[in-house]
């Protein structure tokens, strides 16, 4: 289960937002994982003999990060055993990355063993992001 403001976060809440920023803590030694996660992606669809490009869901809903280490925890010590709030709503691909970014330089989340981060990765470009914020 995600939450978002202390509630419970489902598929009818995702409008017309692109993707989130989300934090994951474990319950029992208190590391935490910034992220990010598009709830749709790319794909294609037969229509009419034809292939035309369609948004698929991205299956946000059941997802445990990029890290490893985290979804190995996760497996080992159960579910019930983290936290997963979305701290930010995107509106764009930028946006996300940009709020990813922000919130792990300023948690210095590489620099501390509390964070299952181990590395980060962007490319933002300043109009995409300023009519988004």
């Amino acid at each position: 289960m995600w939450l978002y403001n202390n509630k419970e976060f489902t598929e009818e809440d995702v409008g017309d937002y692109f993707g989130f920023v989300y934090l994951i803590e474990n319950n029992l030694n208190g590391r935490k994982y910034v992220g990010k996660k598009f709830f749709t992606r790319a794909g294609t669809k037969q229509i009419k003999g034809k292939k035309k490009k369609v948004r698929l869901s991205s299956g946000w809903s059941n997802y445990w990060s990029s890290s490893k280490e985290l979804q190995e925890d996760v497996k080992k010590l159960g579910e019930e055993n983290f936290k997963r709030t979305i701290l930010y709503l995107c509106k764009s691909r930028s946006e996300c990355s940009y709020r990813e970014t922000k919130e792990i330089f300023i948690r210095d989340a590489l620099l501390s063993e509390n964070y299952y981060n181990s590395w980060v990765s962007c490319k933002i470009h300043k109009a995409h992001v300023l009519n988004k914020l």
